[in-house]
């Protein structure tokens, strides 16, 4: 587990110190040597209780997270995780090496962001560009192609209709 920040580019400024972007915490399974699930959630800062308020409804109780060394994991363990940190700092490897999973996961949503979408997103919209790349990147293997669109169809009559005038308003209410 990681977050990443998404927006344009801020001369001399990278990772937690950007201002103008939106950050993205990011889970990613582990499946042997490769990826299983991922999940992601546009959160509004690196606090505790944004990373622990994720991992809830993200992760398994019980199950085993890998972080970073930065403070707001520390209370994982406190609700129901076991939890290995790792001071990418301290390690001589680059944290993509130490990381990789969410450090790959991360890199190709933000090509994704790009070549889709032409980095035309907006805050406010981000939770649904992430929920799309969550459902590709989750059925990246799909041998049933035409499950693909009936799980689409599933979900799309699951779920209330969202009126134009919510999509648009950036608090989500209408007017």
């Amino acid at each position: 587990m990681d977050e990443t920040y998404v927006g344009a580019p801020e001369e001399g400024v990278r990772g937690r110190g950007a201002t103008g972007k939106a950050i993205v915490a990011i889970a990613v399974e582990k499946d042997g040597r490769g990826f299983g699930r991922v999940r992601l959630r546009h959160i509004k800062d690196v606090s505790a209780d944004s990373l622990l308020t994720f991992v809830s409804s993200a992760v398994e109780p019980g199950s085993t997270i890998q972080t970073d060394g930065w403070p707001g994991y520390s209370g994982l363990r406190n609700v129901g995780y076991q939890h290995q940190p790792t001071v990418i700092s301290a390690s001589t490897d680059p944290a993509h090496v130490v990381m990789p999973r969410v450090h790959k996961v991360a890199s190709l949503l933000k090509r994704w962001l790009m070549g889709t979408l032409q980095g035309g997103i907006q805050h406010q919209h981000l939770d649904y560009y992430l929920d799309e790349f969550a459902f590709r990147f989750n059925r990246r293997r799909s041998k049933a192609r035409g499950m693909l669109f009936y799980r689409l169809a599933q979900q799309a009559v699951a779920i209330e209709p969202v009126p134009y005038r919510a999509i648009i308003n950036a608090d989500g209410s209408e007017s």
